[in-house]
């Protein structure tokens, strides 16, 4: 049951926040029109001030998720299935171990759902894989589907068993994700009961974080999306399909010609072909689904790349769709798939925002131009707020204070991932494929790959000292200089993280 005495205490805090944010965002603009900049230091604020209200932006729908979920239950429709509810469960493989799939495979046949039909979808290239999945496919007694290539990859496999299926709906699941029996007899109904409904989306929900501190922080990173994000999706009627745990109805795919197969997430791409054809989408926030979450930050990283570097790739299209079809979808789905395909482009707006301590504190070169007092009374209440909110948020739905902390330093230490597979998607220069997240096995990873990380804490830790000794001997703008030290600082302990999170 909803506590409602703590929800409207988050409500108020969370209105209060928005109107710090207002107040902030207003004196910044009228400091920027004020300061004495030099030609350079003016253009460098003014790009330093479009990351700040890039960072902003994304905090802001953030927190309007987070009130929505206090204020707006959604209760949508439900029917027996009929006759005709027939279901193809899908689990697509590549280089899956054999445990990973046997125990997929047996949770996907104990789903109690008479009208079903399992299928492994084997695209392995290596002969040891494609023959554990033979033999697991022959003595399980589930139905084995393999091709001659890997075009597509995974939405490519797909699209390729379903020109083979007659069942109503399709089920997909990734080989490591462990279904409820109760899966499809919960999602179904919502199917049948709407016509126009594409998919019904549930949460990933990962049971090995006691593997790892990765594990258990990528765990509560998930968290944060499917708790509030999906919920304002749900409402904006743009929720968008996650790869996996999902069930479609396989006339909704046919007619926007099956996954796409041009990014490396063909979930949120087939979801926007879909949502632009006026196909409705749901997300019922329960898991009904057990899966592995990445165990090292080899992983980890792998993960965020892929996600990074296709949601690039996705924004690259949403523009063009924007400028030749843009009655194609709701103004509130715009804003959605713009916050969704925009969200890594974080690592850009990170390393700008880095930029201005460091060249204050060697060049004294000022991006930042405000009084001391009045950035004392507008930005450190919105600061503190925040974060009280989004602790606040988080703790209400029973995750740990730590753990979220700890979720704040895996997150900034992905930045270099995010930089990179930002650029390389908008850029459309990836040569890369699908890359399969590896699973389990924790280990320490080389620090020599870790070269990005490092370099960045080095970076930070070298400008904090510096800026430290500028302090001491007071040189310079004693209370600007302070302010640049403290996020150096702060950064810093974030970046620590890595050497809590790279060990066994």
């Amino acid at each position: 049951m909803r506590d409602k005495k703590n929800s409207w205490f988050l409500i108020v805090q969370i209105v209060l926040l928005l109107v710090l944010l207002a107040i902030y965002v207003g004196v910044r603009v009228y400091y920027i029109l004020i300061a004495p900049f030099t030609p350079f230091e003016l253009i460098f604020s003014l790009i330093f001030f479009v990351a700040e209200i890039f960072i902003l932006f994304h905090s802001f729908f953030f927190f309007v998720d987070v009130l929505r979920e206090n204020l707006n239950p959604l209760t949508p429709p439900q029917m027996s299935p009929g006759e005709d509810a027939s279901v193809a469960i899908l689990i697509p493989a590549r280089h899956e171990s054999r445990e990973i799939i046997e125990t997929t495979l047996l949770t996907c046949k104990n789903i109690a759902y008479e009208n079903k039909n399992v299928y492994l979808l084997d695209d392995s290239t290596i002969e040891s894989y494609k023959l554990e999945a033979k033999e697991l496919s022959e003595q399980l007694g589930v139905n084995l589907f393999t091709r001659s290539d890997n075009r597509g990859a995974k939405a490519g496999m797909i699209n390729e068993v379903l020109k083979t299926l007659d069942e109503k709906y399709v089920a997909i699941f990734d080989a490591d994700q462990n279904p409820m029996p109760v899966f499809l007899k919960t999602l179904v109904p919502f199917l049948e009961a709407d016509a126009q409904l594409a998919f019904v989306q549930t949460p990933q929900f990962y049971s090995n974080g006691d593997e790892s501190t990765v594990a258990m922080t990528a765990h509560n990173q998930q968290a944060i999306f499917y708790e509030y994000i999906c919920l304002g999706k749900t409402i904006n009627k743009a929720m968008f399909c996650c790869g996996t745990n999902v069930v479609f109805r396989r006339a909704a795919l046919n007619s926007v010609g099956n996954f796409d197969e041009e990014t490396v997430t063909e979930d949120i791409a087939t979801s926007l072909k879909l949502h632009t054809k006026s196909w409705k989408s749901f997300f019922i926030h329960k898991a009904y689904t057990f899966g592995m979450a990445p165990e090292d930050l080899a992983a980890y990283f792998t993960q965020q790349n892929r996600w990074a570097l296709g949601t690039s790739q996705l924004f690259r299209k949403l523009v063009k769709i924007f400028f030749t079809d843009i009655k194609s979808l709701r103004p509130e789905q715009w804003l959605e798939y713009f916050i969704s395909t925009t969200y890594y482009f974080i690592g850009i707006a990170y390393f700008i925002l880095m930029a201005g301590p460091i060249m204050y504190i060697f060049l004294d070169i000022n991006s930042y131009n405000i009084d001391s007092f009045i950035y004392s009374i507008t930005f450190i209440p919105f600061f503190i707020l925040s974060n009280l909110v989004f602790y606040g948020s988080m703790v209400k739905k029973k995750y740990k204070l730590g753990n979220m902390i700890k979720v704040q330093m895996l997150t900034a230490l992905s930045m270099p991932v995010y930089l990179s597979a930002s650029i390389v998607g908008i850029l459309n220069i990836s040569k890369k494929g699908f890359q399969v997240t590896p699973k389990g096995n924790s280990s320490n990873v080389p620090w020599k790959s870790l070269w990005p990380q490092l370099l960045l804490i080095a970076t930070v830790f070298v400008t904090f000292t510096w800026g430290i000794v500028r302090l001491m001997t007071n040189d310079g703008v004693q209370s600007i200089l302070g302010v640049n030290v403290f996020w150096m600082g702060f950064q810093l302990l974030l970046l620590s993280g890595l050497f809590h999170f790279n060990r066994k």
